[in-house]
């Protein structure tokens, strides 16, 4: 098949789980013998269209105003634009033999119309790998009301991406069970996150060591990567930090980017935190080194939320055989898989003294951190290969093709 993959941030340059997951997807596609573009917004590009290739895949970039790191009010007018700003660009290039199939991610949920303009003119089924509940975690978090004139423009927008798609894939079997309860017609399934199985061997004399270059040589690394807002509830784990300081061999190093980014920084100064360290985002090559030096892998979901999200970023600790340490809010099913299958130690956030007593374990018992590290890998190859997601969704495609 033809398929077409749609993300609003991709490689080289983003530093997101999201962007990893949905290379090494195209990837894994192309070598099962279809023929993978992938579109995607390039920012403040100095023209309207341009390609590329990255590993064997194509990349159609279109212009597109900044979308990450900015103010909401900023973010939400230009992911507003993008259908229209990346239709204008591709429409072209794109005829009715173009495509047999697209794939696309959300977040964002402004690819409706784009979706629905290369159906129409290809005559193709699409998949919507959805991974964010946006608008309902930033009201579950408190920062938009429901029921607002905002909620319902940007519930307008969700459903119409959720209508383009022949085939969604949630998540877990709770976000499942919560979609299908406000969708009960669209056609719906698990597909959980994925990742490669390839870990990054790092070596000892390597003069970029992360270690090396923090001075913590001698330090059990606790390490969060990835986004640092409000979803995570990142005060959480600071609290975390700040009670492990009686363990001087214990270290937590986060890095990143978010709104919470500010809030971390200052709590560890107002807690005169000597166990602390903040790394801004760094790029994919770097990020896996980092992980093949670190020693136990930090999450955090805010416990306002009803959704029920795996964070992408645990599969970057289980492809590096890491022990899984963090909290998640009330029945959140991603507590079951990780704990039964003894990959991690997760908790309800609040619960912070069963929270500090496993990371106490896992500090002192080097080969407890093994023991579950190996379990974490093993869940991976068991449940999260970027193979099973890809035959998932080709299957999807293709008897929706069928039908057709």
């Amino acid at each position: 098949m033809k398929l077409a993959l749609i993300i609003d941030d991709y490689l080289p340059n983003s530093t997101r789980v999201g962007a990893k997951m949905f290379h090494e997807l195209a990837v894994e596609l192309l070598q099962n013998g279809h023929q993978v573009t992938v579109i995607t917004p390039e920012i403040n590009a100095s023209q309207c269209f341009s390609t590329d290739n990255i590993d064997g895949v194509e990349v159609w970039r279109f212009d597109s105003g900044p979308i990450k790191d900015v103010s909401k009010y900023q973010r939400a007018i230009n992911e507003t634009l993008l259908s229209f700003r990346a239709w204008r660009s591709l429409k072209s290039k794109v005829n009715e033999n173009t495509f047999d199939g697209v794939i696309y991610y959300s977040p964002s949920i402004f690819w409706g119309r784009l979706v629905y303009n290369i159906k129409k003119k290809c005559g193709c089924p699409a998949y919507l790998v959805l991974r964010d509940m946006f608008p309902q975690w930033v009201i579950d978090a408190g920062m938009l009301r429901s029921g607002s004139l905002l909620d319902k423009y940007f519930r307008f927008f969700e459903q119409y991406s959720y209508e383009q798609a022949d085939g969604i894939g949630l998540m877990s079997d709770r976000n499942l069970e919560l979609f299908q309860s406000q969708n009960r017609t669209l056609p719906c399934e698990v597909l959980r996150n994925w990742a490669s199985l390839t870990a990054h061997v790092s070596y000892e004399d390597e003069s970029t060591s992360f270690r090396k270059r923090l001075n913590l040589h001698d330090k059990t690394i606790f390490f969060y990567g990835g986004n640092i807002g409000h979803a995570q509830d990142m005060a959480n784990l600071m609290r975390l930090a700040k009670k492990m300081q009686i363990h001087p061999q214990a270290h937590f190093l986060f890095v990143g980017q978010g709104d919470e980014v500010d809030l971390i920084n200052r709590l560890a100064t107002d807690w005169k935190l000597s166990n602390f360290s903040y790394l801004p985002s760094i790029n994919q090559q770097e990020f896996k080194r980092l992980l093949s030096e670190v020693d136990v892998g930090l999450f955090s979901l805010s416990a306002n939320h009803t959704s029920h999200n795996f964070p992408g970023k645990l599969l970057g600790y289980m492809v590096q055989s890491l022990p899984i340490l963090g909290s998640v809010n009330e029945g959140n099913d991603l507590m079951d898989i990780v704990n039964a299958n003894q990959a991690g130690f997760i908790h309800l956030n609040g619960q912070d003294g069963a929270l500090f007593a496993s990371a106490e374990r896992l500090l002192l018992d080097q080969s407890l951190r093994s023991t579950i590290g190996e379990g974490a890998y093993e869940l991976l190859i068991n449940q999260f290969s970027v193979h099973s997601a890809a035959q998932a969704i080709q299957n999807k495609l293709g008897a929706s093709n069928a039908l057709n």
